[in-house]
Protein backbone atom coordinates (compact mmCIF):
# COMPACT_ATOMS: atom_id res chain seq x y z
CA UNK A 1 0.00 0.00 0.00
CA UNK A 2 1.22 3.24 -0.76
CA UNK A 3 2.87 5.58 1.86
CA UNK A 4 0.39 8.12 1.70
CA UNK A 5 -2.49 5.44 2.56
CA UNK A 6 -0.86 5.37 5.69
CA UNK A 7 -1.32 9.60 6.53
CA UNK A 8 -4.52 8.85 4.51
CA UNK A 9 -5.91 6.62 6.82
CA UNK A 10 -5.04 8.28 10.44
CA UNK A 11 -6.35 11.62 9.08
CA UNK A 12 -9.96 10.30 7.85
CA UNK A 13 -10.45 7.61 10.61
CA UNK A 14 -9.80 10.39 12.87
CA UNK A 15 -12.02 12.87 11.33
CA UNK A 16 -14.90 10.08 11.12
CA UNK A 17 -14.00 9.16 14.46
CA UNK A 18 -14.40 12.48 16.05
CA UNK A 19 -17.48 13.31 13.90
CA UNK A 20 -19.68 10.53 14.70
CA UNK A 21 -18.49 10.56 18.34
CA UNK A 22 -19.97 14.21 18.76
CA UNK A 23 -23.80 13.28 17.94
CA UNK A 24 -25.23 9.96 18.24
CA UNK A 25 -26.64 10.41 14.18
CA UNK A 26 -25.78 9.30 10.87
CA UNK A 27 -23.52 12.43 9.99
CA UNK A 28 -24.96 15.15 7.01
CA UNK A 29 -22.42 15.45 5.42
CA UNK A 30 -18.91 14.24 4.46
CA UNK A 31 -15.93 15.90 3.25
CA UNK A 32 -15.71 16.77 -0.56
CA UNK A 33 -14.33 13.82 -2.38
CA UNK A 34 -10.17 13.88 -2.72
CA UNK A 35 -8.63 11.81 -4.85
CA UNK A 36 -6.71 10.48 -1.49
CA UNK A 37 -10.71 9.66 -0.99
CA UNK A 38 -11.02 8.02 -4.08
CA UNK A 39 -7.68 6.00 -3.62
CA UNK A 40 -8.55 4.62 -0.40
CA UNK A 41 -11.05 2.33 -2.61
CA UNK A 42 -8.42 0.71 -4.34
CA UNK A 43 -5.36 0.91 -1.82
CA UNK A 44 -6.93 -0.38 1.10
CA UNK A 45 -10.45 -1.70 0.14
CA UNK A 46 -9.68 -3.74 -2.72
CA UNK A 47 -6.06 -4.24 -2.11
CA UNK A 48 -4.66 -7.73 -1.86
CA UNK A 49 -4.90 -9.34 1.33
CA UNK A 50 -1.16 -9.80 3.01
CA UNK A 51 -0.24 -13.20 3.87
CA UNK A 52 1.57 -14.45 6.96
CA UNK A 53 5.08 -15.35 6.61
CA UNK A 54 4.70 -18.89 7.83
CA UNK A 55 1.87 -20.64 5.40
CA UNK A 56 2.68 -23.95 6.25
CA UNK A 57 -0.21 -25.12 8.39
CA UNK A 58 -3.88 -25.52 7.69
CA UNK A 59 -5.23 -26.01 10.56
CA UNK A 60 -8.08 -23.68 11.77
CA UNK A 61 -7.49 -23.07 15.65
CA UNK A 62 -4.49 -21.60 17.74
CA UNK A 63 -3.61 -22.36 21.39
CA UNK A 64 -5.66 -20.31 23.78
CA UNK A 65 -5.10 -19.48 27.34
CA UNK A 66 -8.05 -20.43 29.74
CA UNK A 67 -9.07 -16.35 30.41
CA UNK A 68 -11.06 -14.75 33.18
CA UNK A 69 -14.03 -17.12 33.98
CA UNK A 70 -15.62 -15.48 36.92
CA UNK A 71 -19.06 -15.62 37.22
CA UNK A 72 -19.43 -17.81 33.14
CA UNK A 73 -17.62 -14.66 32.02
CA UNK A 74 -17.26 -17.32 29.23
CA UNK A 75 -19.59 -20.30 28.76
CA UNK A 76 -19.36 -23.41 26.64
CA UNK A 77 -21.58 -24.95 23.80
CA UNK A 78 -22.77 -27.44 26.99
CA UNK A 79 -23.41 -24.55 29.03
CA UNK A 80 -25.49 -22.95 26.43
CA UNK A 81 -27.42 -25.57 24.62
CA UNK A 82 -27.99 -23.71 20.99
CA UNK A 83 -30.02 -26.64 19.59
CA UNK A 84 -32.44 -24.92 21.94
CA UNK A 85 -34.60 -21.65 21.71
CA UNK A 86 -33.12 -18.40 22.91
CA UNK A 87 -29.73 -19.37 23.35
CA UNK A 88 -28.70 -16.14 22.73
CA UNK A 89 -30.38 -15.17 26.26
CA UNK A 90 -27.71 -18.17 28.02
CA UNK A 91 -24.51 -17.11 26.40
CA UNK A 92 -21.90 -14.98 28.21
CA UNK A 93 -22.64 -11.41 26.69
CA UNK A 94 -21.79 -7.44 27.09
CA UNK A 95 -23.75 -5.73 23.76
CA UNK A 96 -22.48 -2.39 25.28
CA UNK A 97 -18.96 -3.64 25.60
CA UNK A 98 -17.43 -1.31 23.20
CA UNK A 99 -17.62 1.95 22.95
CA UNK A 100 -18.41 2.89 19.18
CA UNK A 101 -21.86 4.71 18.74
CA UNK A 102 -24.47 2.86 15.87
CA UNK A 103 -23.78 6.21 13.95
CA UNK A 104 -20.14 4.64 13.14
CA UNK A 105 -21.38 0.91 12.79
CA UNK A 106 -22.83 -2.16 14.07
CA UNK A 107 -20.14 -4.88 15.63
CA UNK A 108 -19.81 -7.85 16.84
CA UNK A 109 -16.96 -10.25 18.60
CA UNK A 110 -17.25 -13.61 19.43
CA UNK A 111 -14.15 -14.39 21.93
CA UNK A 112 -12.63 -17.12 22.66
CA UNK A 113 -11.33 -19.04 25.64
CA UNK A 114 -10.16 -22.20 26.65
CA UNK A 115 -12.13 -24.05 29.44
CA UNK A 116 -9.04 -25.50 31.27
CA UNK A 117 -5.20 -24.44 31.20
CA UNK A 118 -3.54 -25.24 28.27
CA UNK A 119 -6.30 -26.85 26.71
CA UNK A 120 -7.64 -25.35 23.12
CA UNK A 121 -9.85 -28.33 22.12
CA UNK A 122 -12.23 -27.24 24.79
CA UNK A 123 -13.98 -24.10 24.20
CA UNK A 124 -15.81 -21.46 25.34
CA UNK A 125 -17.40 -17.59 24.04
CA UNK A 126 -17.89 -14.08 24.67
CA UNK A 127 -20.27 -12.44 22.98
CA UNK A 128 -19.71 -8.04 22.67
CA UNK A 129 -20.93 -6.22 20.92
CA UNK A 130 -21.97 -1.64 20.31
CA UNK A 131 -25.18 -0.20 21.73
CA UNK A 132 -27.49 -3.31 21.50
CA UNK A 133 -26.82 -3.66 17.97
CA UNK A 134 -26.29 -7.19 17.31
CA UNK A 135 -29.87 -8.20 16.34
CA UNK A 136 -30.75 -5.26 13.90
CA UNK A 137 -31.21 -6.14 10.32
CA UNK A 138 -28.81 -4.80 7.70
CA UNK A 139 -28.23 -5.77 3.80
CA UNK A 140 -25.29 -8.15 3.91
CA UNK A 141 -23.99 -7.79 0.19
CA UNK A 142 -21.42 -10.11 -0.39
CA UNK A 143 -20.55 -11.40 2.90
CA UNK A 144 -23.38 -13.60 3.00
CA UNK A 145 -21.59 -15.59 0.19
CA UNK A 146 -19.69 -17.60 2.61
CA UNK A 147 -23.35 -18.84 3.49
CA UNK A 148 -24.22 -19.40 0.53
CA UNK A 149 -20.50 -22.22 -0.19
CA UNK A 150 -21.74 -23.96 2.85
CA UNK A 151 -25.61 -24.45 2.40
CA UNK A 152 -24.75 -26.21 -1.18
CA UNK A 153 -22.13 -28.18 -0.48
CA UNK A 154 -24.21 -29.61 3.03
CA UNK A 155 -27.11 -30.30 0.34
CA UNK A 156 -24.42 -32.55 -1.99
CA UNK A 157 -23.17 -34.08 0.80
CA UNK A 158 -26.38 -35.31 2.12
CA UNK A 159 -27.89 -36.07 -1.30
CA UNK A 160 -24.30 -38.01 -1.74
CA UNK A 161 -24.53 -40.16 1.45
CA UNK A 162 -21.26 -38.15 2.62
CA UNK A 163 -19.29 -39.15 -0.17
CA UNK A 164 -19.12 -35.63 -2.49
CA UNK A 165 -18.20 -32.37 -0.80
CA UNK A 166 -15.70 -29.50 -1.00
CA UNK A 167 -12.99 -31.14 -2.38
CA UNK A 168 -14.96 -32.30 -5.60
CA UNK A 169 -15.25 -30.34 -8.90
CA UNK A 170 -18.74 -28.90 -10.90
CA UNK A 171 -18.69 -30.36 -14.10
CA UNK A 172 -14.48 -29.82 -14.19
CA UNK A 173 -14.31 -26.52 -12.37
CA UNK A 174 -12.98 -27.37 -8.78
CA UNK A 175 -15.17 -26.02 -5.71
CA UNK A 176 -12.02 -24.79 -4.01
CA UNK A 177 -11.40 -22.32 -7.51
CA UNK A 178 -14.60 -21.34 -7.21
CA UNK A 179 -15.35 -20.67 -3.72
CA UNK A 180 -11.37 -18.83 -4.02
CA UNK A 181 -12.87 -16.80 -6.73
CA UNK A 182 -15.80 -15.58 -4.80
CA UNK A 183 -13.51 -14.02 -2.47
CA UNK A 184 -10.78 -12.64 -4.36
CA UNK A 185 -13.43 -11.12 -6.61
CA UNK A 186 -10.28 -12.63 -9.48
CA UNK A 187 -9.94 -15.27 -11.87
CA UNK A 188 -8.24 -18.25 -9.79
CA UNK A 189 -7.39 -21.77 -11.38
CA UNK A 190 -10.24 -22.62 -13.91
CA UNK A 191 -12.67 -19.95 -12.04
CA UNK A 192 -13.72 -16.96 -13.87
CA UNK A 193 -13.41 -14.74 -11.42
CA UNK A 194 -17.37 -13.71 -11.76
CA UNK A 195 -18.05 -13.78 -7.56
CA UNK A 196 -21.84 -13.07 -8.10
CA UNK A 197 -22.63 -15.09 -10.73
CA UNK A 198 -20.64 -17.75 -8.89
CA UNK A 199 -22.58 -17.79 -5.38
CA UNK A 200 -26.03 -16.90 -7.37
CA UNK A 201 -25.01 -20.97 -8.17
CA UNK A 202 -24.40 -21.85 -4.68
CA UNK A 203 -27.44 -20.23 -4.30
CA UNK A 204 -29.78 -21.86 -6.20
CA UNK A 205 -27.75 -25.54 -5.75
CA UNK A 206 -28.71 -24.85 -1.59
CA UNK A 207 -32.50 -23.81 -2.85
CA UNK A 208 -33.38 -20.29 -0.29
CA UNK A 209 -35.84 -22.60 1.69
CA UNK A 210 -32.68 -24.84 3.03
CA UNK A 211 -30.57 -21.52 3.58
CA UNK A 212 -33.22 -19.81 5.46
CA UNK A 213 -33.47 -22.61 7.40
CA UNK A 214 -30.40 -22.94 8.57
CA UNK A 215 -30.84 -19.97 10.42
CA UNK A 216 -33.89 -21.03 12.42
CA UNK A 217 -34.88 -24.63 13.16
CA UNK A 218 -32.52 -26.80 10.52
CA UNK A 219 -29.17 -25.08 12.36
CA UNK A 220 -28.91 -21.73 13.83
CA UNK A 221 -32.00 -21.64 15.95
CA UNK A 222 -32.26 -17.40 16.28
CA UNK A 223 -35.00 -16.01 18.06
CA UNK A 224 -35.27 -13.16 14.94
CA UNK A 225 -37.61 -14.86 12.57
CA UNK A 226 -36.75 -11.98 9.66
CA UNK A 227 -33.48 -12.75 8.95
CA UNK A 228 -33.71 -14.76 5.88
CA UNK A 229 -31.47 -15.40 2.22
CA UNK A 230 -33.94 -15.50 -0.36
CA UNK A 231 -32.45 -13.46 -3.35
CA UNK A 232 -29.31 -13.73 -5.35
CA UNK A 233 -26.56 -11.89 -6.06
CA UNK A 234 -26.34 -11.47 -10.38
CA UNK A 235 -29.55 -12.29 -12.79
CA UNK A 236 -26.25 -13.95 -14.26
CA UNK A 237 -25.71 -18.02 -12.79
CA UNK A 238 -22.11 -19.55 -13.31
CA UNK A 239 -22.80 -22.92 -15.27
CA UNK A 240 -20.42 -25.52 -14.83
CA UNK A 241 -19.85 -27.28 -18.21
CA UNK A 242 -22.33 -30.51 -17.06
CA UNK A 243 -24.80 -30.46 -13.99
CA UNK A 244 -22.45 -33.33 -11.96
CA UNK A 245 -20.39 -33.10 -9.20
CA UNK A 246 -17.43 -35.69 -9.09
CA UNK A 247 -14.11 -36.64 -6.89
CA UNK A 248 -12.30 -40.13 -7.63
CA UNK A 249 -14.45 -41.36 -9.91
CA UNK A 250 -17.66 -40.58 -8.14
CA UNK A 251 -20.31 -38.40 -9.00
CA UNK A 252 -23.61 -37.38 -8.57
CA UNK A 253 -26.27 -35.04 -10.59
CA UNK A 254 -26.74 -31.70 -8.99
CA UNK A 255 -29.54 -30.05 -10.88
CA UNK A 256 -29.99 -26.11 -10.48
CA UNK A 257 -32.18 -23.72 -11.93
CA UNK A 258 -30.29 -20.82 -14.04
CA UNK A 259 -33.09 -18.43 -13.84
CA UNK A 260 -32.97 -16.77 -10.15
CA UNK A 261 -36.11 -15.19 -10.43
CA UNK A 262 -38.15 -18.09 -11.86
CA UNK A 263 -37.95 -20.36 -8.57
CA UNK A 264 -40.62 -20.26 -5.85
CA UNK A 265 -38.56 -19.32 -3.39
CA UNK A 266 -36.68 -16.36 -4.55
CA UNK A 267 -38.09 -12.85 -3.17
CA UNK A 268 -37.88 -9.31 -5.32
CA UNK A 269 -35.51 -7.13 -3.46
CA UNK A 270 -38.27 -4.83 -2.76
CA UNK A 271 -41.17 -7.79 -2.39
CA UNK A 272 -43.94 -6.70 -0.50
CA UNK A 273 -42.60 -8.21 3.40
CA UNK A 274 -38.82 -7.30 2.24
CA UNK A 275 -38.51 -3.73 3.61
CA UNK A 276 -35.91 -1.59 3.11
CA UNK A 277 -33.26 -4.11 4.23
CA UNK A 278 -34.37 -6.21 1.50
CA UNK A 279 -34.56 -9.93 0.19
CA UNK A 280 -31.07 -11.51 2.36
CA UNK A 281 -31.37 -9.15 5.71
CA UNK A 282 -28.98 -10.47 8.57
CA UNK A 283 -27.55 -9.33 11.18
CA UNK A 284 -23.96 -9.08 13.06
CA UNK A 285 -25.27 -11.68 15.39
CA UNK A 286 -26.25 -14.08 12.69
CA UNK A 287 -23.68 -13.78 10.40
CA UNK A 288 -20.54 -13.97 13.31
CA UNK A 289 -22.47 -17.94 14.47
CA UNK A 290 -22.81 -19.26 11.36
CA UNK A 291 -18.90 -18.13 10.44
CA UNK A 292 -17.94 -19.21 14.39
CA UNK A 293 -19.54 -22.65 14.08
CA UNK A 294 -17.74 -23.42 11.17
CA UNK A 295 -14.36 -22.42 12.33
CA UNK A 296 -14.69 -24.77 15.14
CA UNK A 297 -16.51 -27.66 13.40
CA UNK A 298 -13.57 -30.29 14.44
CA UNK A 299 -13.21 -28.76 18.53
CA UNK A 300 -16.85 -28.23 18.97
CA UNK A 301 -18.89 -31.08 17.63
CA UNK A 302 -22.34 -29.40 19.64
CA UNK A 303 -22.55 -26.84 17.12
CA UNK A 304 -21.88 -28.56 13.58
CA UNK A 305 -23.85 -27.50 10.70
CA UNK A 306 -25.61 -30.90 9.41
CA UNK A 307 -24.40 -32.66 6.74
CA UNK A 308 -20.82 -30.38 6.24
CA UNK A 309 -17.88 -31.86 7.20
CA UNK A 310 -14.42 -31.23 8.18
CA UNK A 311 -12.82 -31.03 4.74
CA UNK A 312 -15.53 -28.70 3.18
CA UNK A 313 -14.69 -26.02 6.06
CA UNK A 314 -11.19 -26.88 5.09
CA UNK A 315 -11.93 -25.84 1.04
CA UNK A 316 -13.69 -22.70 2.61
CA UNK A 317 -10.86 -21.48 4.80
CA UNK A 318 -7.72 -22.38 2.87
CA UNK A 319 -8.92 -23.20 -0.87
CA UNK A 320 -7.55 -26.82 0.13
CA UNK A 321 -7.46 -28.41 -3.01
CA UNK A 322 -7.33 -25.46 -5.46
CA UNK A 323 -5.50 -25.77 -9.10
CA UNK A 324 -3.53 -22.46 -8.89
CA UNK A 325 -0.30 -23.43 -8.50
CA UNK A 326 0.77 -19.70 -7.79
CA UNK A 327 -0.68 -19.58 -4.90
CA UNK A 328 -0.37 -21.57 -1.13
CA UNK A 329 -3.70 -20.90 -0.03
CA UNK A 330 -6.92 -19.73 -1.18
CA UNK A 331 -10.44 -19.48 -0.02
CA UNK A 332 -11.26 -16.59 2.83
CA UNK A 333 -7.54 -16.78 2.64
CA UNK A 334 -7.42 -14.45 -0.31
CA UNK A 335 -10.59 -12.65 0.96
CA UNK A 336 -9.59 -9.21 -0.80
CA UNK A 337 -9.38 -5.82 1.49
CA UNK A 338 -6.38 -4.50 4.48
CA UNK A 339 -8.87 -2.85 6.70
CA UNK A 340 -9.06 -5.39 9.10
CA UNK A 341 -5.32 -6.35 9.00
CA UNK A 342 -4.52 -2.56 9.07
CA UNK A 343 -6.96 -2.33 12.30
CA UNK A 344 -5.37 -5.50 13.83
CA UNK A 345 -1.67 -4.21 13.32
CA UNK A 346 -2.43 -0.63 15.09
CA UNK A 347 -4.36 -2.63 18.45
CA UNK A 348 -1.60 -4.27 18.58
CA UNK A 349 1.17 -1.53 17.96
CA UNK A 350 -0.96 1.12 19.43
CA UNK A 351 -1.05 2.88 16.61
CA UNK A 352 -1.29 2.43 12.47
CA UNK A 353 2.65 1.02 11.39
CA UNK A 354 4.10 1.65 8.20
CA UNK A 355 4.56 -1.65 8.08
CA UNK A 356 1.21 -3.74 9.15
CA UNK A 357 2.45 -7.07 8.09
CA UNK A 358 5.61 -7.21 9.42
CA UNK A 359 3.60 -6.36 13.29
CA UNK A 360 1.15 -9.02 12.84
CA UNK A 361 4.52 -11.73 11.75
CA UNK A 362 5.89 -10.07 14.80
CA UNK A 363 3.55 -10.85 17.78
CA UNK A 364 2.68 -14.50 15.86
CA UNK A 365 5.82 -15.91 15.14
CA UNK A 366 4.84 -15.65 11.47
CA UNK A 367 1.41 -18.06 12.07
CA UNK A 368 -1.79 -15.40 12.26
CA UNK A 369 -4.81 -15.89 9.89
CA UNK A 370 -7.03 -13.86 8.84
CA UNK A 371 -10.27 -15.41 6.90
CA UNK A 372 -12.42 -12.96 5.39
CA UNK A 373 -15.36 -11.69 3.00
CA UNK A 374 -16.58 -8.67 2.32
CA UNK A 375 -19.50 -6.99 0.85
CA UNK A 376 -20.54 -3.09 -0.05
CA UNK A 377 -22.81 -0.89 -2.25
CA UNK A 378 -24.45 2.05 -3.04
CA UNK A 379 -27.83 1.18 -2.14
CA UNK A 380 -30.61 3.43 -3.69
CA UNK A 381 -33.43 2.08 -1.34
CA UNK A 382 -31.77 3.35 1.80
CA UNK A 383 -29.35 6.06 0.07
CA UNK A 384 -26.17 5.16 1.99
CA UNK A 385 -23.07 3.68 0.41
CA UNK A 386 -22.83 0.42 2.80
CA UNK A 387 -19.62 -1.82 4.08
CA UNK A 388 -19.62 -5.52 5.68
CA UNK A 389 -17.26 -7.46 6.68
CA UNK A 390 -17.32 -10.85 8.06
CA UNK A 391 -14.07 -12.29 9.71
CA UNK A 392 -12.30 -15.42 11.47
CA UNK A 393 -9.04 -14.35 13.06
CA UNK A 394 -6.10 -16.31 14.78
CA UNK A 395 -3.02 -14.47 16.91
CA UNK A 396 -1.30 -17.44 17.81
CA UNK A 397 1.05 -16.35 20.69
CA UNK A 398 -0.16 -12.71 21.08
CA UNK A 399 -1.26 -12.44 24.67
CA UNK A 400 -1.08 -15.93 25.03
CA UNK A 401 -3.14 -16.42 21.96
CA UNK A 402 -6.26 -15.31 20.76
CA UNK A 403 -8.94 -16.23 18.24
CA UNK A 404 -12.75 -14.42 17.44
CA UNK A 405 -15.02 -13.99 15.24
CA UNK A 406 -16.19 -10.43 13.84
CA UNK A 407 -19.49 -8.82 12.05
CA UNK A 408 -19.49 -5.38 11.24
CA UNK A 409 -21.27 -3.13 9.53
CA UNK A 410 -21.20 0.45 8.45
CA UNK A 411 -23.52 3.27 6.26
CA UNK A 412 -22.26 6.81 5.23
CA UNK A 413 -25.77 8.43 3.69
CA UNK A 414 -25.83 9.77 0.00
CA UNK A 415 -26.15 8.83 -2.99
CA UNK A 416 -23.58 7.48 -5.76
CA UNK A 417 -20.53 5.34 -5.35
CA UNK A 418 -17.88 7.66 -3.47
CA UNK A 419 -20.07 6.76 -0.38
CA UNK A 420 -18.95 3.65 -0.41
CA UNK A 421 -15.53 4.89 0.23
CA UNK A 422 -16.86 6.82 2.86
CA UNK A 423 -18.32 3.53 4.41
CA UNK A 424 -15.26 1.64 4.25
CA UNK A 425 -13.19 4.24 6.05
CA UNK A 426 -15.93 4.35 8.47
CA UNK A 427 -15.64 0.31 8.85
CA UNK A 428 -11.69 1.27 9.38
CA UNK A 429 -12.48 3.46 12.20
CA UNK A 430 -14.89 0.88 13.79
CA UNK A 431 -12.77 -1.99 13.48
CA UNK A 432 -9.49 0.27 14.66
CA UNK A 433 -11.14 1.50 17.59
CA UNK A 434 -13.38 -1.64 18.30
CA UNK A 435 -10.61 -4.26 18.43
CA UNK A 436 -7.97 -1.37 20.24
CA UNK A 437 -10.94 -2.10 23.29
CA UNK A 438 -11.08 -5.68 22.81
CA UNK A 439 -7.00 -6.31 22.47
CA UNK A 440 -6.77 -3.77 25.91
CA UNK A 441 -9.01 -6.05 28.42
CA UNK A 442 -8.07 -9.13 26.47
CA UNK A 443 -5.42 -10.83 29.22
CA UNK A 444 -4.80 -14.46 30.09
Amino acid sequence: MAKFSFKLIIILVSFFTTAVFSQDKPSATVPLATQDVIDFYSNVMLAEPFQPADTNSEIISTELPQRDNTNNYYTTSEMVDYFSPNWEQRISKDWQFFSAPKALGRILVINFSATSENNSSSLSYRYLANQNSQNELYEPWSSSKVLAYTAAVAKVRQMSDGKIGGQSKAGDTPIADLITSIHSYEPFGSANGDSNAIASYFVNVAGRDRITALFHDQWLMLANPAIRLRGAYDNKVFEPNDQNWQIKGQKIPVEYPTNNVAQLDYQSYRCEHCGLTGNKPMTTLAQAEWLKRLAVHDRDPLTRQPHLTAEDVQVLFFGTGHSDQNYRHGGMMQGISVMLHNALATAIAGTLPADPKKVLDDATQGQWRVWQKIGWGPSETRGAGENVLLAHISLPFYQGGMEFTVAAQTAEPGDGEIYVNYAGIKMQALLTQSLTELFAINQP
